[in-house]
């Protein structure tokens, strides 16, 4: 069965113990002045956004089908069975479609590094194999973050907005949108108070990509990405070969 993250704004105090237990997972640095940048970025896959008195969460969604993976153009990115999406970094040759494509604008890019790549949450891949819950729900001290089995985490929000139907807006977001999402959040308020995007569409995002496509005749497609990927191949042995050239003139001073 597949897993997920379930993030319920009503129980978040905004301790951003979650922000300081996914931030060791990845080996990152984590203090105040992390902590205060409320958006995603290389440094920070996770991160608590104020919104007056309430608090919500930004992450990787893990689309059921993901457009991220769907552009990519060497399968860096990957959507597991479990429900992670997971990017392999040497595969990746740095052309950022994936942070074009991505409606949640999710992956960051390392641009201040030599040899950069994308960073994004894989929702503890690692750990949810071994059967471990995601470091962000284990460190999470009042239940705001769940992470299990989808449909059971499904199964519980449906049942928070019945026994408290004054307390919750009625939707769960993410269970629909985009076709579907790994992360699914509840919230006493729509979620466009929370800075969360309320006109996504219900289809997956890569139907309709290839439904464009497909009125475009196959010689343009595969021409504009193959050429596509050429530049970006040369591009990246470029940066390589500069890298290791300053590597050794550093060296040799």
């Amino acid at each position: 069965m597949a897993k997920a993250i379930l993030f319920d704004s009503t129980k978040c105090i905004g301790c951003r113990q979650c922000e300081a237990a996914c931030a060791e997972h990845w080996g990152l640095p984590y203090d105040d002045t992390v902590a205060q940048q409320e958006r995603i970025s290389e440094r920070k896959l996770t991160t608590i956004v104020t919104r007056g008195e309430r608090f919500s969460r930004r992450l990787c969604m893990h689309c059921a089908d993901p457009t991220c993976v769907s552009v990519c153009p060497v399968a860096a990115l990957r959507k597991t069975e479990l429900g992670p999406v997971t990017y392999d970094e040497g595969r990746c040759i740095g052309c950022r479609y994936c942070m074009l494509a991505c409606p949640f604008q999710v992956p960051a890019y390392e641009w201040s590094k030599r040899l950069p790549r994308v960073k994004k949450c894989d929702m503890c891949y690692e750990r949810q194999t071994a059967g471990l819950p995601t470091a962000c729900a284990e460190a999470c001290p009042t239940g705001a973050t769940l992470s299990g089995e989808r449909d059971e985490l499904i199964a519980e929000a449906r049942r928070r907005l019945a026994e408290s139907p004054g307390e919750y807006y009625p939707h769960i977001y993410g269970l629909e949108e985009v076709g579907g999402t790994s992360v699914l959040m509840l919230s006493a308020v729509p979620f466009e108070q929370l800075g969360l995007r309320a006109d996504l569409l219900r289809e997956p995002l890569p139907r309709l990509t290839w439904r464009a496509l497909s009125l475009v005749p196959d010689v343009v497609v595969v021409g504009t990405v193959l050429l596509g990927g050429i530049w970006w191949i040369t591009h990246r042995r470029e940066e390589v070969a500069a890298a290791e050239a300053r590597a050794a003139k550093e060296k040799q001073s």
